[in-house]
Order: structure tokens, then C-alpha cells, then sequence
């Protein structure tokens, strides 16, 4: 069975063309899907953000004054 796709933008002609297709010889079925949105992403829901988040909880939290004050307490020097 081959599968044909339409993409109609505008909406308010989505029945027409479906009523159209159904009229044509041979059609099986015609079934209209409506484009999905777009899910909203929430870094909350991450497991690495409630990893974060127990850290700061726990105490697992370090601060640096500059870049190279992380490189002394990271390694001990700061990398040329």
C-alpha cells in the first residue's frame, strides 16, 4: 500500500481536503494528524539537575575567585 502526505497550512480547509480524498477512487483511508508542539524543555525534570541540586544540599560545592583560583584548587597550579 503506498502512503501519500499532504501538508495543508491552512486549517480551515483541512475537512475539505479530506472530504476530496475520500472521494477519489481507490482510497482506503485518509486520517489527518495535526502537527505536534513542541515539548517545552525543563531542566528541572534532569536527572543531572537533581544531582545538582543534592550536591548544594550536601555541602559538595566549591567556589573559585578567578579562573586560575579553580585551576590551584583543582590541580594544585594554573596550566600555561
Amino acid at each position: 500500500m503506498a502512503t501519500i502526505i499532504l501538508q495543508v497550512p491552512d486549517e480551515s480547509l483541512v475537512a475539505k481536503v479530506k472530504q476530496a480524498c475520500k472521494m477519489l477512487v481507490g482510497v482506503a483511508s485518509v486520517k489527518v494528524q495535526k502537527e505536534a508542539k513542541p515539548k517545552k524543555y525543563d531542566i528541572t525534570k534532569t536527572a543531572g539537575y537533581r544531582e545538582a541540586m543534592e550536591d548544594i544540599k550536601e555541602g559538595r560545592v566549591t567556589n573559585a575567585e578567578s579562573v586560575e583560583d579553580m585551576f590551584m584548587q583543582i590541580l594544585g597550579y594554573v596550566p600555561n
